[in-house]
């Protein structure tokens, strides 16, 4: 039996220290100041205002006549027909890719060596010999038929009635952008781990169900940034057709300029329209791009509006830390 006088007390706990405050002599945090950081970016906007200067005020661009000419009918007509080409192309394009990207990926031989032939000449072959190659096939196939292969032919239409500008346009462009896409679409289905394939097929998930539930809503990561690319390098290269006569934007201003001999303003009316239309694009690709990030990461990308109140709001924390910093009474200073 323990008696309370064999009981030995605890030691008295020591209360916590307080820090103590930081005396006169520390001295002052100063952020870094970057002085080449800062010399660099005014040396870039010095040139890039006398840049802006010497276009503006030049007086050989003529804005006033391409203001007059930049909402023309005649502009505007071939523009449309331009997004028009363009939209056309991207989708026949990408649906043409696809198939072929797949045909690629297939167990089959004969599929995969068929398409890698077709990506091979329509990615070796320059896109303009290829659109005069389609407006001349006249040369080589006269007619063309519909009826039983290697019999005889219930219909027939004479290839230059068949075929004009604007078709030609679209079946070569369509052509030459489906071997790039097949690429871009394989590309990004190879970037898929193969672990969701074998888990889908743990799962008894059939190989097209596996491919459109699992593999290309991931794979899409991969595939918007370079489709974007595709995109708007589409848009620039349907000013190709204009070696076929077709009236599409930039053969719309040639048609003006050749009656007025006001070559450099219409020139410049045909690159705004072209900056702006691209502009567009490439903001609808950043949100498809953000849209498809979802998965990818725990926070989303920020907007450019996003971005823009975050500087802000830095800007403005650093405004207020130097506004107290200056109003704070100096320490150990003469009383």
């Amino acid at each position: 039996m323990v008696t309370p006088s064999e009981v030995t007390p605890a030691p008295a706990t020591k209360p916590p220290k307080r820090a103590s405050a930081p005396g006169p002599n520390v001295p002052r945090i100063v952020p870094r100041r970057h002085v080449g950081r800062w010399l660099t970016a005014v040396v870039a906007l010095l040139l890039f205002a006398m840049v802006l200067n010497s276009v503006v005020r030049n007086d050989a661009f003529q804005w006033s006549v391409v203001g007059r000419y930049f909402t023309t009918a005649a502009v505007l007509d071939g523009l449309l027909l331009s997004l028009w080409l363009t939209a056309v192309v991207m989708v026949l394009g990408f649906l043409l890719g696809t198939v072929l990207s797949v045909m690629r990926l297939s167990a089959n031989p004969v599929l995969r060596t068929l398409s890698w032939g077709y990506v091979w000449i329509f990615r070796s072959t320059p896109l303009l010999v290829q659109l005069l190659f389609w407006f001349n096939i006249g040369a080589l196939y006269p007619t063309l038929g519909l009826g039983i292969p290697f019999g005889p032919q219930f219909l027939t239409v004479q290839t230059v009635n068949l075929l004009g500008p604007t078709l030609t346009a679209v079946i070569g462009l369509t052509l030459h952008e489906s071997a790039y896409a097949a690429e871009v679409v394989r590309g990004g289905i190879l970037s898929v781990d193969s672990g969701q394939t074998e888990a889908a097929q743990a799962l008894g998930l059939s190989r097209r169900r596996t491919l459109r539930r699992i593999v290309v809503p991931q794979a899409m990561r991969s595939i918007v940034p370079t489709s974007g690319n595709m995109l708007i390098g589409t848009l620039k290269g349907t000013s190709i057709v204009s070696v076929l006569a077709v009236h599409d934007l930039l053969y719309s201003v040639q048609l003006i300029y050749n009656q007025t001999y006001q070559v450099i303003p219409l020139l410049m009316v045909a690159t705004l329209w072209y900056i702006a239309v691209t502009t567009v694009l490439s903001a609808g690709q950043f949100y498809v791009e953000r849209y498809y990030a979802r998965g990818d990461s725990r926070a989303l990308p920020p907007t450019p509006l996003q971005r823009l109140r975050g500087h802000l709001t830095a800007v403005r924390h650093r405004l207020s830390a130097a506004t107290a910093a200056d109003a704070r009474p100096a320490i150990g200073g003469d009383r």
